[in-house]
Protein backbone atom coordinates (compact mmCIF):
# COMPACT_ATOMS: atom_id res chain seq x y z
CA UNK A 1 0.00 0.00 0.00
CA UNK A 2 1.04 3.29 -0.76
CA UNK A 3 1.67 6.06 1.97
CA UNK A 4 -0.87 8.43 2.81
CA UNK A 5 -0.17 11.72 1.78
CA UNK A 6 0.04 14.50 4.24
CA UNK A 7 -2.51 17.39 5.20
CA UNK A 8 -1.91 21.10 4.25
CA UNK A 9 -4.08 23.88 4.31
CA UNK A 10 -6.70 22.01 1.77
CA UNK A 11 -7.60 20.11 5.03
CA UNK A 12 -8.79 23.20 6.07
CA UNK A 13 -10.94 24.68 3.56
CA UNK A 14 -12.50 20.93 3.85
CA UNK A 15 -13.05 21.53 7.60
CA UNK A 16 -15.35 24.28 7.15
CA UNK A 17 -17.48 22.31 4.56
CA UNK A 18 -17.84 19.35 7.27
CA UNK A 19 -18.99 22.30 9.92
CA UNK A 20 -21.69 23.12 7.41
CA UNK A 21 -22.89 20.38 6.71
CA UNK A 22 -22.74 19.36 10.65
CA UNK A 23 -26.04 21.18 12.24
CA UNK A 24 -26.50 18.85 14.66
CA UNK A 25 -25.16 15.44 16.13
CA UNK A 26 -27.05 13.32 13.21
CA UNK A 27 -26.04 15.44 10.34
CA UNK A 28 -22.11 15.45 11.63
CA UNK A 29 -21.95 11.26 11.72
CA UNK A 30 -23.92 11.11 8.26
CA UNK A 31 -21.34 13.18 7.18
CA UNK A 32 -18.44 11.22 8.37
CA UNK A 33 -19.81 8.14 7.39
CA UNK A 34 -19.57 8.88 3.84
CA UNK A 35 -16.70 10.09 4.02
CA UNK A 36 -16.32 6.73 5.32
CA UNK A 37 -17.74 4.84 2.55
CA UNK A 38 -15.58 6.56 -0.06
CA UNK A 39 -12.58 5.56 1.14
CA UNK A 40 -13.78 1.90 1.14
CA UNK A 41 -15.61 1.37 4.58
CA UNK A 42 -18.92 -0.63 4.77
CA UNK A 43 -21.07 -0.28 7.32
CA UNK A 44 -22.25 -3.22 9.86
CA UNK A 45 -25.47 -3.38 11.54
CA UNK A 46 -25.51 -4.27 14.93
CA UNK A 47 -28.02 -6.26 15.20
CA UNK A 48 -26.35 -8.56 12.62
CA UNK A 49 -23.83 -11.10 13.25
CA UNK A 50 -20.45 -9.83 12.18
CA UNK A 51 -17.61 -11.45 10.35
CA UNK A 52 -13.50 -11.14 10.79
CA UNK A 53 -12.87 -10.05 7.25
CA UNK A 54 -10.67 -7.40 6.64
CA UNK A 55 -10.75 -3.49 5.77
CA UNK A 56 -13.13 -1.19 7.12
CA UNK A 57 -16.15 -1.13 9.24
CA UNK A 58 -18.38 1.36 10.49
CA UNK A 59 -21.25 1.46 13.35
CA UNK A 60 -24.11 4.14 13.54
CA UNK A 61 -26.41 4.84 16.83
CA UNK A 62 -27.81 8.08 16.72
CA UNK A 63 -25.67 10.68 16.55
CA UNK A 64 -22.82 8.28 17.67
CA UNK A 65 -20.26 6.31 15.24
CA UNK A 66 -17.86 4.23 15.80
CA UNK A 67 -15.32 2.76 12.69
CA UNK A 68 -12.30 0.64 12.58
CA UNK A 69 -9.92 -1.41 9.56
CA UNK A 70 -9.00 -4.19 10.00
CA UNK A 71 -5.61 -4.46 8.10
CA UNK A 72 -4.19 -7.92 6.75
CA UNK A 73 -2.47 -10.64 9.31
CA UNK A 74 -4.40 -8.84 12.20
CA UNK A 75 -4.65 -11.43 15.02
CA UNK A 76 -7.38 -11.57 17.35
CA UNK A 77 -5.41 -9.71 20.18
CA UNK A 78 -4.27 -7.55 17.98
CA UNK A 79 -4.02 -3.37 20.00
CA UNK A 80 -6.20 -0.84 18.80
CA UNK A 81 -5.59 2.41 18.14
CA UNK A 82 -8.29 4.89 19.04
CA UNK A 83 -9.07 8.49 18.48
CA UNK A 84 -11.94 9.66 20.11
CA UNK A 85 -14.04 12.82 20.03
CA UNK A 86 -17.88 13.67 20.60
CA UNK A 87 -20.13 15.20 18.08
CA UNK A 88 -22.46 17.64 20.15
CA UNK A 89 -22.24 21.42 21.23
CA UNK A 90 -23.78 23.03 23.45
CA UNK A 91 -27.09 25.37 21.88
CA UNK A 92 -30.58 25.23 22.31
CA UNK A 93 -33.00 22.68 21.50
CA UNK A 94 -36.95 22.35 21.01
CA UNK A 95 -39.15 21.13 23.74
CA UNK A 96 -41.61 18.57 23.34
CA UNK A 97 -44.36 20.71 22.88
CA UNK A 98 -42.84 23.52 21.01
CA UNK A 99 -45.41 25.94 20.20
CA UNK A 100 -45.67 28.52 22.12
CA UNK A 101 -45.99 32.77 22.05
CA UNK A 102 -47.00 35.89 23.39
CA UNK A 103 -48.37 39.35 22.62
CA UNK A 104 -48.26 38.67 18.91
CA UNK A 105 -45.14 36.92 18.21
CA UNK A 106 -44.63 33.43 17.51
CA UNK A 107 -42.21 31.42 19.35
CA UNK A 108 -40.29 28.18 19.94
CA UNK A 109 -40.14 26.69 23.60
CA UNK A 110 -36.35 25.58 23.68
CA UNK A 111 -34.00 24.55 26.33
CA UNK A 112 -30.56 24.95 26.85
CA UNK A 113 -28.45 22.21 26.19
CA UNK A 114 -24.78 21.58 27.50
CA UNK A 115 -22.78 25.03 28.67
CA UNK A 116 -23.67 27.66 26.15
CA UNK A 117 -22.62 31.20 25.74
CA UNK A 118 -26.18 32.32 26.22
CA UNK A 119 -25.22 35.63 25.25
CA UNK A 120 -23.82 34.30 21.65
CA UNK A 121 -27.08 33.18 20.48
CA UNK A 122 -28.62 36.61 20.94
CA UNK A 123 -29.37 38.30 17.14
CA UNK A 124 -28.57 36.04 15.47
CA UNK A 125 -30.28 34.26 11.94
CA UNK A 126 -30.99 31.23 13.05
CA UNK A 127 -31.97 27.87 11.11
CA UNK A 128 -33.25 24.43 12.66
CA UNK A 129 -31.70 20.60 12.11
CA UNK A 130 -32.10 17.23 13.49
CA UNK A 131 -34.45 14.36 13.39
CA UNK A 132 -37.55 13.37 13.15
CA UNK A 133 -39.07 10.19 13.80
CA UNK A 134 -42.32 8.81 11.47
CA UNK A 135 -44.92 6.64 12.86
CA UNK A 136 -43.33 3.76 10.83
CA UNK A 137 -40.36 3.82 13.15
CA UNK A 138 -37.60 5.46 10.46
CA UNK A 139 -36.02 8.61 11.08
CA UNK A 140 -35.29 11.66 8.76
CA UNK A 141 -32.53 14.28 9.11
CA UNK A 142 -34.16 17.78 8.61
CA UNK A 143 -32.20 20.89 8.00
CA UNK A 144 -33.92 24.30 7.43
CA UNK A 145 -30.44 25.90 6.59
CA UNK A 146 -32.14 29.73 5.92
CA UNK A 147 -32.71 32.47 8.82
CA UNK A 148 -35.70 31.13 10.25
CA UNK A 149 -35.47 31.64 13.90
CA UNK A 150 -34.22 34.89 16.28
CA UNK A 151 -33.71 35.71 20.07
CA UNK A 152 -33.86 39.08 19.88
CA UNK A 153 -32.05 40.94 22.73
CA UNK A 154 -33.54 43.88 24.48
CA UNK A 155 -33.13 47.07 23.53
CA UNK A 156 -30.37 49.66 25.43
CA UNK A 157 -33.14 52.00 26.08
CA UNK A 158 -34.57 49.65 28.28
CA UNK A 159 -31.95 48.45 30.31
CA UNK A 160 -29.20 51.27 31.14
CA UNK A 161 -27.35 48.86 33.50
CA UNK A 162 -26.25 46.51 30.98
CA UNK A 163 -23.44 49.01 29.91
CA UNK A 164 -22.45 48.85 33.32
CA UNK A 165 -23.83 45.90 35.57
CA UNK A 166 -23.27 43.47 31.97
CA UNK A 167 -26.03 41.69 30.50
CA UNK A 168 -27.62 39.17 32.64
CA UNK A 169 -30.23 36.61 30.95
CA UNK A 170 -32.27 34.02 32.43
CA UNK A 171 -32.41 30.39 30.53
CA UNK A 172 -36.01 30.02 30.92
CA UNK A 173 -37.40 33.88 30.06
CA UNK A 174 -34.71 35.36 27.50
CA UNK A 175 -33.65 32.81 25.19
CA UNK A 176 -36.71 31.84 23.76
CA UNK A 177 -36.63 32.08 19.33
CA UNK A 178 -39.12 34.09 17.60
CA UNK A 179 -40.16 32.42 14.15
CA UNK A 180 -43.14 34.50 13.25
CA UNK A 181 -46.77 37.12 13.79
CA UNK A 182 -49.65 36.02 15.12
CA UNK A 183 -51.83 35.40 18.21
CA UNK A 184 -53.26 31.90 17.25
CA UNK A 185 -50.66 29.70 18.65
CA UNK A 186 -51.93 25.92 18.10
CA UNK A 187 -49.91 22.84 18.56
CA UNK A 188 -48.26 21.16 15.95
CA UNK A 189 -47.74 24.19 13.86
CA UNK A 190 -44.14 24.15 14.11
CA UNK A 191 -44.20 20.35 13.56
CA UNK A 192 -46.31 20.71 10.49
CA UNK A 193 -43.79 23.10 9.09
CA UNK A 194 -41.15 20.86 9.07
CA UNK A 195 -43.30 18.28 7.88
CA UNK A 196 -44.21 20.69 4.67
CA UNK A 197 -40.68 21.78 4.48
CA UNK A 198 -39.54 17.90 3.81
CA UNK A 199 -42.19 16.88 1.81
CA UNK A 200 -43.73 14.42 4.63
CA UNK A 201 -47.22 13.79 5.11
CA UNK A 202 -49.15 15.56 7.12
CA UNK A 203 -49.26 13.54 10.75
CA UNK A 204 -46.45 11.28 9.64
CA UNK A 205 -44.08 12.90 12.60
CA UNK A 206 -44.56 11.74 16.17
CA UNK A 207 -40.57 12.20 17.46
CA UNK A 208 -38.36 14.85 17.17
CA UNK A 209 -34.96 15.61 18.13
CA UNK A 210 -34.28 19.36 17.02
CA UNK A 211 -31.69 22.22 17.65
CA UNK A 212 -31.19 25.32 16.37
CA UNK A 213 -27.92 26.49 14.45
CA UNK A 214 -26.66 29.61 13.29
CA UNK A 215 -26.90 30.15 9.30
CA UNK A 216 -24.07 31.92 8.55
CA UNK A 217 -21.04 29.87 7.15
CA UNK A 218 -17.80 29.48 8.54
CA UNK A 219 -14.87 31.64 7.34
CA UNK A 220 -11.76 32.48 6.98
CA UNK A 221 -10.77 35.40 9.39
CA UNK A 222 -7.60 38.17 9.66
CA UNK A 223 -5.62 40.00 7.51
CA UNK A 224 -3.73 37.01 6.16
CA UNK A 225 -6.43 34.92 6.54
CA UNK A 226 -4.44 33.28 9.60
CA UNK A 227 -7.89 32.46 11.43
CA UNK A 228 -11.57 30.41 11.11
CA UNK A 229 -13.98 31.70 12.62
CA UNK A 230 -17.27 28.99 12.25
CA UNK A 231 -19.76 26.93 14.76
CA UNK A 232 -19.26 23.54 16.71
CA UNK A 233 -15.50 23.37 16.55
CA UNK A 234 -16.44 22.11 19.59
CA UNK A 235 -15.65 19.14 18.79
CA UNK A 236 -16.06 18.79 15.17
CA UNK A 237 -12.73 20.09 14.32
CA UNK A 238 -11.82 16.66 16.12
CA UNK A 239 -14.11 14.54 14.20
CA UNK A 240 -12.98 15.63 11.00
CA UNK A 241 -9.46 15.09 11.88
CA UNK A 242 -9.95 11.82 12.82
CA UNK A 243 -12.35 10.75 9.91
CA UNK A 244 -9.10 12.64 7.67
CA UNK A 245 -6.75 10.01 9.39
CA UNK A 246 -9.04 6.90 9.75
CA UNK A 247 -9.53 6.91 5.71
CA UNK A 248 -5.76 8.02 4.95
CA UNK A 249 -4.28 4.95 6.99
CA UNK A 250 -6.38 2.63 5.62
CA UNK A 251 -5.21 3.21 2.32
CA UNK A 252 -1.39 3.25 3.51
CA UNK A 253 1.26 1.50 5.19
CA UNK A 254 1.00 -1.68 6.85
CA UNK A 255 -0.01 -1.29 10.55
CA UNK A 256 0.34 -3.40 13.45
CA UNK A 257 -2.23 -2.06 15.37
CA UNK A 258 -6.38 -1.89 14.61
CA UNK A 259 -7.13 1.61 13.95
CA UNK A 260 -10.53 3.11 15.33
CA UNK A 261 -12.69 6.18 15.07
CA UNK A 262 -15.00 6.92 18.14
CA UNK A 263 -17.10 10.04 18.18
CA UNK A 264 -19.67 10.23 20.87
CA UNK A 265 -22.71 12.34 21.13
CA UNK A 266 -24.08 13.66 24.86
CA UNK A 267 -20.42 15.14 26.11
CA UNK A 268 -21.48 18.24 27.04
CA UNK A 269 -23.99 16.91 29.42
CA UNK A 270 -21.73 14.13 31.18
CA UNK A 271 -22.01 11.29 28.11
CA UNK A 272 -24.49 8.82 30.14
CA UNK A 273 -26.29 7.88 27.19
CA UNK A 274 -26.37 5.06 25.03
CA UNK A 275 -24.75 7.36 22.61
CA UNK A 276 -22.56 8.96 24.62
CA UNK A 277 -18.55 8.15 25.69
CA UNK A 278 -20.29 6.66 29.17
CA UNK A 279 -22.19 3.94 27.36
CA UNK A 280 -21.30 0.39 26.10
CA UNK A 281 -20.75 1.15 22.98
CA UNK A 282 -16.91 1.71 22.06
CA UNK A 283 -16.51 -1.50 24.34
CA UNK A 284 -19.20 -3.80 22.36
CA UNK A 285 -17.39 -2.90 19.31
CA UNK A 286 -14.19 -3.64 19.80
CA UNK A 287 -14.85 -6.66 21.58
CA UNK A 288 -17.46 -7.70 18.81
CA UNK A 289 -13.65 -7.16 16.88
CA UNK A 290 -12.45 -9.79 18.48
CA UNK A 291 -14.86 -12.17 18.88
CA UNK A 292 -15.49 -11.96 14.98
CA UNK A 293 -11.88 -12.47 14.24
CA UNK A 294 -12.05 -15.86 16.42
CA UNK A 295 -10.72 -14.12 19.28
CA UNK A 296 -11.59 -15.60 23.19
CA UNK A 297 -11.82 -12.97 26.36
CA UNK A 298 -8.06 -13.83 26.82
CA UNK A 299 -7.56 -12.38 23.30
CA UNK A 300 -10.36 -9.69 24.48
CA UNK A 301 -8.09 -9.04 27.51
CA UNK A 302 -4.26 -8.81 25.52
CA UNK A 303 -6.13 -6.32 23.14
CA UNK A 304 -7.39 -4.07 25.26
CA UNK A 305 -4.10 -3.94 27.37
CA UNK A 306 -2.16 -3.45 24.68
CA UNK A 307 -4.72 -0.53 23.46
CA UNK A 308 -3.91 3.56 23.21
CA UNK A 309 -6.56 6.15 23.17
CA UNK A 310 -6.28 9.57 21.86
CA UNK A 311 -8.90 11.75 23.52
CA UNK A 312 -9.32 14.56 21.35
CA UNK A 313 -11.53 18.25 21.92
CA UNK A 314 -10.44 21.66 21.79
CA UNK A 315 -8.85 23.48 25.06
CA UNK A 316 -8.51 27.00 25.56
CA UNK A 317 -5.40 29.34 23.44
CA UNK A 318 -4.61 32.41 26.07
CA UNK A 319 -6.66 35.30 25.45
CA UNK A 320 -5.05 38.34 24.50
CA UNK A 321 -7.83 40.33 26.99
CA UNK A 322 -7.92 37.52 29.87
CA UNK A 323 -4.55 36.28 29.93
CA UNK A 324 -4.78 36.64 33.60
CA UNK A 325 -7.32 33.62 33.88
CA UNK A 326 -4.71 30.85 32.12
CA UNK A 327 -1.67 29.40 33.78
CA UNK A 328 1.22 32.17 34.03
CA UNK A 329 3.34 29.40 32.64
CA UNK A 330 1.17 27.63 30.23
CA UNK A 331 0.08 29.89 27.30
CA UNK A 332 -1.18 27.97 24.10
CA UNK A 333 -1.14 30.05 20.77
CA UNK A 334 -3.43 29.22 17.91
CA UNK A 335 -1.14 27.77 14.86
CA UNK A 336 1.36 26.11 17.28
CA UNK A 337 0.44 23.21 17.02
CA UNK A 338 -2.03 20.35 18.94
CA UNK A 339 -2.20 20.76 22.43
CA UNK A 340 -1.40 18.01 25.38
CA UNK A 341 -3.93 18.68 27.89
CA UNK A 342 -2.95 17.79 31.86
CA UNK A 343 -4.53 17.80 35.30
CA UNK A 344 -3.15 15.78 37.66
CA UNK A 345 -6.91 15.38 39.55
CA UNK A 346 -7.76 13.24 36.15
CA UNK A 347 -10.18 15.64 34.77
CA UNK A 348 -7.99 14.69 31.71
CA UNK A 349 -6.20 11.00 31.39
CA UNK A 350 -2.84 12.40 30.30
CA UNK A 351 -0.10 11.20 32.35
CA UNK A 352 3.71 10.87 31.50
CA UNK A 353 3.62 7.76 29.64
CA UNK A 354 0.64 8.82 27.56
CA UNK A 355 2.56 12.34 26.88
CA UNK A 356 5.68 10.00 25.96
CA UNK A 357 2.94 8.68 23.04
CA UNK A 358 1.55 11.75 22.07
CA UNK A 359 5.09 12.89 21.83
CA UNK A 360 6.59 10.28 19.64
CA UNK A 361 3.67 10.49 16.95
CA UNK A 362 4.08 14.46 16.64
CA UNK A 363 7.61 14.32 15.89
CA UNK A 364 7.29 11.99 13.49
CA UNK A 365 4.35 13.94 11.40
CA UNK A 366 6.64 16.85 11.95
CA UNK A 367 3.90 18.64 13.96
CA UNK A 368 5.01 20.71 16.71
CA UNK A 369 2.63 20.43 19.74
CA UNK A 370 2.22 22.18 23.25
CA UNK A 371 0.96 21.91 26.62
CA UNK A 372 -2.51 23.24 28.52
CA UNK A 373 -3.19 22.96 32.34
CA UNK A 374 -5.75 25.03 33.79
CA UNK A 375 -5.30 27.98 35.90
CA UNK A 376 -5.07 26.47 39.93
CA UNK A 377 -7.97 28.94 40.80
CA UNK A 378 -10.16 27.96 37.92
CA UNK A 379 -11.65 25.00 37.94
CA UNK A 380 -10.89 22.49 35.20
CA UNK A 381 -12.97 20.97 32.32
CA UNK A 382 -13.25 17.63 31.21
CA UNK A 383 -13.38 15.53 28.11
CA UNK A 384 -14.19 11.82 27.10
CA UNK A 385 -10.57 10.86 28.28
CA UNK A 386 -10.99 10.07 31.52
CA UNK A 387 -14.49 8.05 30.99
CA UNK A 388 -12.67 6.11 28.26
CA UNK A 389 -9.79 5.24 30.51
CA UNK A 390 -12.02 4.21 33.49
CA UNK A 391 -14.63 2.52 31.88
CA UNK A 392 -12.39 0.29 29.84
CA UNK A 393 -8.92 0.51 30.92
CA UNK A 394 -7.56 1.48 28.22
CA UNK A 395 -4.62 3.62 28.47
CA UNK A 396 -5.78 7.11 27.11
CA UNK A 397 -4.34 10.25 26.45
CA UNK A 398 -6.06 13.84 26.26
CA UNK A 399 -4.92 16.13 23.14
CA UNK A 400 -6.74 18.93 21.24
CA UNK A 401 -6.51 22.20 19.28
CA UNK A 402 -6.35 25.93 21.16
CA UNK A 403 -9.47 27.69 20.36
CA UNK A 404 -11.12 31.11 21.53
CA UNK A 405 -14.82 31.36 22.12
CA UNK A 406 -15.64 28.16 23.26
CA UNK A 407 -19.16 27.31 23.78
CA UNK A 408 -19.93 30.49 21.51
CA UNK A 409 -22.14 29.81 18.66
CA UNK A 410 -19.32 30.98 16.76
CA UNK A 411 -16.07 30.05 17.45
CA UNK A 412 -12.24 30.89 16.23
CA UNK A 413 -9.47 28.47 15.72
CA UNK A 414 -6.12 28.92 13.91
CA UNK A 415 -6.05 27.87 10.29
CA UNK A 416 -3.32 25.84 10.37
CA UNK A 417 -3.68 23.87 13.22
CA UNK A 418 -6.50 21.66 12.02
CA UNK A 419 -4.07 19.94 9.59
CA UNK A 420 -1.52 19.93 11.90
CA UNK A 421 -3.61 17.65 13.97
CA UNK A 422 -4.82 15.65 11.25
CA UNK A 423 -0.97 14.65 10.72
CA UNK A 424 -0.62 13.79 14.32
CA UNK A 425 -3.26 11.77 13.93
CA UNK A 426 -2.15 9.95 11.16
CA UNK A 427 1.55 9.26 12.52
CA UNK A 428 -0.85 7.91 16.31
CA UNK A 429 -2.19 5.73 14.58
CA UNK A 430 0.00 4.16 11.74
CA UNK A 431 2.68 3.59 15.00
Amino acid sequence: MSEPSRFDRGHTDDLMSFLAAGPSPYHAVANAAERLEKAGFRQVAETDAWDGTTGGKYVLRGGAIVAWYVPEGAEPHTPFRIVGSHTDSPNLRVKPLPDAGAHGWRQVAVEIYGGPLLNSWLDRDLGLAGRLTLRDGSTRLVNVGRPLLRVPQLAVHLDRSVSTEGLKLDKQRHLQPIWGLGDDIREGDLIAFLEEENGIPAGEVTGWDLMVHSVEPPSYLGRDKELVAGPRMDNLLSVHAEVAALAAVSAGSALSHIPVLAAFDHEENGSQSDTGADGPLLGSVLERSVFARGGSFEDRARAFAGTVCLSSDTGHAIHPNYAERHDPTHHPRVNGGPILKVNVNNRYATDGSGRAVFAAACEKAGVPFQSFVSNNSMPCGTTIGPITAARHGIKTVDIGVAILSMHSARELCGADDPYLLANALVAFLES
